[in-house]
C-alpha cells in the first residue's frame, strides 16, 4: 500500500473534490464520449474489429476514431493528475491496439497503471477508459468511457482502518457513462477488462453505491406499496433519502467484499475455472450478506446509525428485489433472497396473512443470526467433506425450506446421478431454475416487474427527477 500512495503522489497533486473542475462539464469529456460510442458498434464479442463484417468502418475511420478518443484523455488528464501515469498507459493501449490492427483490445498495462483505491478521499474524480464488459450489463468486451466519484466518509475511513479492513475496497457514484452503464450494471472490476493475461493480484474494486441506493429506493417502495407493509418510521426514512441509502450501502458493501475471504472456507467460491452448481454461489453471497447484517447489528449497538440502516437494507434488497430481478436461469441471487425469505417465513419473522406482508423486525433480527449460523456451519464441516458430499449437505439445506423443480435430478439424491462422472460434469444435470419461485413471489414478480425495469440505467440523478416529476 506504501508503493501504492508513494506512485499516485509521484504522479502529480491530488486535487481535492472543492478544488477539481468537473470532468463532466470539460467540452473534452463529450469528445470523447462521441469517440466511444462511435467505436462500440464496430467492436465483435472480444472487443476486436472485422473490417470484412457487413457494417465495418474503413480502417481509416476507426484509426481516426481511436485517436480522437486518445486525444480527449489526454485533455481531460489535467483534471485528475492523481490519474496521469492511468492516463498516459490509457494512451498507448488505445494507440497500440490501432496499431496492431484493432485485434482483441489488451490493457493490462493500463490496469496495473491504475490504482483508485491508493488514494480514497471523498468526492476525488477519477476517469476510467478500458474495453470491458459490465457485469449484469454487456457481455461483450467493447469500450467504456465512465468518470465516478469516490464516496469515502470519515466515518466510513475510521471503520475500515480499525474493524473492517479492506484496501481494496473502493465505493463510487456516477458522473457519465456511455452505453454500457446505461444497463443494470453497479461494479467496476479490474476481472472485467481485456487484458493479454491475469496479473497476479488485483488492487481495487469498485460499487456504485449511488445506483444501488436508487434502485433499492424504487423497488422497496412499489414492493412495501404491493405488500401493503408496514415499516418502522425509521426504515421509511431510508426510503425517502437517497444519500442516507448510499451511505448504508457503501458500509454494506464493504463489509459484504471482505467477506468472501474470512472465515471457516472449504473453497474459494470465485476461483477461476471452478465450476459448482448455483446454489453455491447463491449461499456463498447470502453468508455474506448475513455477516455484513451481523456486523450492522454490532455497529447499530455501538452509536453507528449507518448500522441499522444497512440491517434494513439488506432485508429489503434481499426479500423484494433480489429473487424477481433477472432470468429464471441458474439465478444464484435471487435464490438467496428467497431462501431468506423462505427461512423467515418458516420461523415466524414474518407473514403474509389476508394478502399483507407483516414483518417482526426484532424476531428478523434473531432468525436471520439463526440462518447465518447454519449457513457458517456447512462452511465450517464442508472442510472435511468431499466436494460432492459438500454440495449435497448445501442442497439439503436449501431444499429444506425452498421446494425443488419437480423435474429435478438433483432433488432424487445421489442414486439419480453417474457418480462416475467428475463433479463438474454433474453441474450439468442441474435445472436452469432448480429451485422454482413460491406462489408468493410469482404474484410478486408481475407487481414489481414495470418498476425493476425502470431502473435500468439509474442514478441518484435520474431517480431524483423521477421523484420530482
Amino acid at each position: 500500500m506504501t508503493e501504492i500512495l508513494a506512485s499516485a503522489t509521484a504522479e502529480g497533486d491530488v486535487l481535492s473534490a472543492a478544488d477539481a473542475p468537473r470532468i463532466v462539464e470539460h467540452p473534452a469529456w463529450a469528445r470523447l464520449k462521441a469517440a466511444v460510442e462511435e467505436i462500440r458498434p464496430w467492436q465483435s464479442k472480444d472487443g476486436s474489429v472485422d473490417f470484412e463484417a457487413e457494417g465495418a468502418p474503413a480502417r481509416s475511420t476507426a484509426e481516426d476514431a481511436v485517436e480522437r478518443a486518445a486525444a480527449a484523455v489526454r485533455e481531460l488528464s489535467p483534471l485528475v493528475p492523481h490519474d496521469a501515469a492511468y492516463h498516459d498507459a490509457v494512451v498507448a493501449d488505445l494507440r497500440k491496439w490501432a496499431a496492431n490492427g484493432f485485434g482483441v483490445p489488451d490493457f493490462l498495462d493500463s490496469v496495473l497503471a491504475f490504482h483508485p483505491a491508493g488514494h480514497r478521499a471523498d468526492g476525488l474524480q477519477h476517469l476510467v477508459v478500458f474495453p470491458m464488459y459490465t457485469q449484469n450489463g454487456n457481455p461483450d468486451r467493447n469500450f467504456e468511457a465512465v468518470v465516478i466519484r469516490v464516496v469515502w466518509p470519515g466515518w466510513l475511513a475510521e471503520l475500515e482502518r480499525t474493524r473492517y479492513d479492506n484496501p481494496m475496497f473502493l465505493g463510487i457514484t456516477f458522473e457519465d457513462f456511455t452505453s454500457g452503464y446505461d444497463t443494470n450494471s453497479a461494479v467496476l472490476f479490474p476481472e472485467t477488462i481485456a487484458m493479454r493475461e491475469v496479473p497476479p493480484r488485483f488492487t481495487w474494486g469498485a460499487i456504485f453505491c449511488d445506483r444501488e441506493a436508487a434502485r433499492f429506493r424504487r423497488v422497496s417502495t412499489a414492493a412495501v406499496e404491493a405488500t401493503g407493509l408496514e415499516l418502522p418510521e425509521d426504515a421509511r426514512g431510508l426510503l425517502t433519502d437517497q444519500e442516507r441509502a448510499q451511505q448504508a450501502f457503501v458500509l454494506w458493501d464493504m463489509v459484504h467484499d471482505r467477506t468472501h475471504s474470512h472465515g471457516d472456507l472449504p473453497f474459494d467460491p470465485f476461483m477461476i475455472k471452478q465450476r459448482q452448481p448455483f446454489w453455491m454461489y447463491g449461499i456463498e453471497e447470502l453468508r455474506c450478506d448475513l455477516t455484513a447484517f451481523h456486523e450492522a447489528g454490532k455497529l447499530a449497538a455501538d452509536g453507528y446509525p449507518q448500522g441499522r440502516d444497512v440491517q434494513y437494507t439488506v432485508l429489503m434488497d434481499r426479500l423484494f428485489r433480489f429473487p424477481v430481478t433477472g432470468e429464471r436461469n441458474r439465478n444464484y441471487d435471487g435464490l438467496g433472497g428467497q431462501l431468506l425469505f423462505a427461512y423467515l417465513h418458516r420461523h415466524d419473522a414474518l407473514r403474509w396473512t389476508d394478502n399483507r406482508l407483516s414483518v417482526d423486525w426484532d424476531r428478523a433480527r434473531e432468525v436471520t443470526g439463526r440462518l447465518r449460523n447454519e449457513i457458517e456451519t456447512l462452511y465450517r464441516e464442508g472442510i472435511d467433506r468431499p466436494k460432492l458430499v459438500h454440495w449435497f449437505r448445501a442442497y439439503d439445506l436449501v431444499s429444506a425450506y425452498l421446494a425443488p423443480h419437480p423435474g429435478s435430478t438433483w432433488a432424487k439424491g445421489p442414486d439419480a446421478l453417474d457418480l462416475d462422472k467428475p463433479p463438474r460434469k454433474l453441474v450439468d444435470d442441474v435445472l436452469p431454475d432448480e429451485f422454482p419461485l413460491s406462489m408468493f413471489y410469482e404474484a410478486l414478480a408481475k407487481k414489481l416487474r414495470k418498476v425493476i425495469e425502470s431502473t435500468r440505467g439509474i442514478t441518484a440523478e435520474s431517480a431524483e427527477l423521477a421523484e420530482a416529476a
